[in-house]
């Protein structure tokens, strides 16, 4: 007999769980797939809401759970107690895990006599390829990024140039922390949540990839904006990076913006069903080389293109596939995201999300690419 598949976790921190049981709450719950069928155990708070909305076959109390095992005498069963009782009932006691499962539930299970085994890889592989009304949410999700993408850029259009080369926007320094607030609340406006991680990173804070950036901004240098909302509705992700100068760039800057969009445009080009992304990965590299940017250790800090190329993009901003670890199928959809980083010059990267169709990609974002604003 095949074994059970068990979660528990909360919805918006489980992928997981948001996939298989499509039923959001704000605090952990138990999940079952056993003998063809879903069940979900809930409190009371949630029930009459996931009778309405959760595509599951049973929406189990965990109140009436507790009773069935109680005595009117004894102090109250524990959690992990209510739970294996749970799962005895439904005659789930082989159950297959994800790897990350708390480990105090897990020991408490073992000694109810319920037989836990981690999963090896990932829970759901399916997760990899989306289905239409998949590509749909995230399409959706992409529309909302882009919102915040377009507000950071007015905004950065509308600033002014100081003497002193900073900016200033509404009579104040325009700032990172500024500026990702005003595309954070974009997104809210446009039905997302971008959680306070976007990226405004101006000069040299963008040769640290994942440096969110601080301090007042400056012209006629290069800005990398990355956004990644999550929309409220859905939980799906959208994925948008641009990098611009407010002002005039220099002719090193010019060259770096242009051969990093060239080497986006090769990976896109080059991606199709049944080719390696490892492969592409390496020819991003070597034009980067090619061009005069080279991958090193330069001065003590990774300099050149040291990041992969993509992600998976779904109901996590970063999932299944990798890029380089991957060969395409269609029905995966993935960011493309090259990157250099020249301390000194600064840092240039372009993102865009494609969906691998049966004979190439197709381009899911369509914000155009502004650099001199």
């Amino acid at each position: 007999m095949p074994r059970s598949k068990f979660l528990f976790a909360a919805p918006d921190t489980c992928a997981d769980l948001l996939h298989a049981a499509r039923f959001r709450a704000p605090d952990a719950f138990a999940y079952l797939e056993h003998a063809g069928k879903k069940h979900i155990l809930l409190n009371d708070l949630e029930i009459d809401r996931a009778r309405a909305e959760a595509p599951v076959d049973f929406v189990d109390s965990y109140s009436e759970a507790e009773k069935s095992i109680q005595k009117s005498d004894d102090k109250r069963p524990t959690h992990a107690k209510v739970i294996a009782a749970w799962l005895t009932s439904k005659g789930a006691t082989s159950l297959r895990v994800p790897e990350d499962f708390p480990l105090g539930l897990a020991r408490s299970l073992k000694k109810a006599g319920i037989d836990l085994k981690p999963a090896d890889g990932p829970f759901y592989p399916e997760r990899e390829t989306k289905t239409r009304p998949e590509v749909h949410a995230l399409e959706n999700a992409i529309r909302i990024a882009e919102t915040g993408m377009t507000r950071g850029i007015e905004i950065l259009r509308a600033s002014r140039i100081r003497k002193d080369n900073t900016l200033s926007w509404n009579g104040e320094t325009l700032t990172s922390e500024l500026l990702r607030c005003e595309m954070e609340i974009a997104c809210v406006r446009a039905g997302g949540d971008a959680r306070g991680e976007t990226i405004v990173a101006c000069g040299d804070q963008a040769c640290d990839p994942h440096q969110r950036g601080s301090g007042p901004l400056l012209a006629n240098s290069l800005i990398i904006l990355d956004i990644f909302p999550r929309d409220t509705r859905t939980g799906w992700h959208g994925d948008i990076t641009r990098t611009v100068v407010r002002g005039q760039a220099s002719p090193e800057q010019r060259k770096l913006w242009e051969t990093c969009l060239e080497g986006q445009k090769l990976a896109i080009d080059a991606m199709k069903p049944g080719t390696e992304g490892r492969i592409i990965h390496n020819m991003v590299k070597k034009l980067f080389a090619d061009r005069g940017y080279p991958t090193e250790i330069k001065d003590g800090r990774w300099q050149g293109f040291f990041h992969g190329t993509g992600h998976g993009l779904g109901l996590e901003v970063h999932e299944s596939p990798r890029f380089s670890e991957t060969v395409f199928q269609p029905g995966q959809i993935l960011t493309v995201e090259p990157g250099i980083y020249i301390p000194g010059t600064g840092g240039v990267r372009h993102e865009d999300v494609v969906l691998v169709t049966k004979s190439g990609v197709r381009l899911l974002t369509q914000l155009p690419k502004p650099f001199e604003i």
